[in-house]
């Protein structure tokens, strides 16, 4: 079991996203998207380490981001997204950290589909 650590997380990331990227319905949107995945890789530990150790590594602006594949990141993406994360995180963590990763990840993907959804409303761009 990984602990939950700089160290964990980046193991997690990884090994998340590499079910991601083979995923039949989330791989292609992921692999259209993302041109250098090492990059984004980091940038998602960066992220994760922000969120879960509250280590202010993360430095970037998720919602413009996604904004950009808004017309593909449909509730059933995210609800996919979260179903993988649930199986990755519980293989992978003792069941207390898995819980707070997802419960974090469920509030994450809410208020990102929120954002998605207002922007997209009022016409706005990034």
């Amino acid at each position: 079991m990984l602990t939950l650590d700089e160290n964990g997380l980046s193991q997690l990331v990884d090994a998340f996203y590499a079910r991601v990227r083979a995923d039949a319905a989330l791989g292609p949107i992921f692999n259209r998207a993302i041109a250098d995945w090492p990059e984004h890789l980091d940038k998602l530990s960066a992220f994760w380490s922000s969120v879960m150790l509250s280590s202010g590594r993360y430095k970037g602006q998720p919602v413009p981001a996604h904004l950009k594949h808004a017309e593909t990141l449909t509730p059933a993406m995210f609800e996919r997204w979260l179903g993988l994360w649930a199986e990755v995180t519980e293989a992978m963590l003792q069941p207390q950290a898995a819980a707070e990763l997802q419960a974090k990840a469920g509030r994450i993907a809410e208020s990102l589909q929120l954002a998605l959804t207002y922007r997209r409303g009022a016409g706005l761009s990034a």
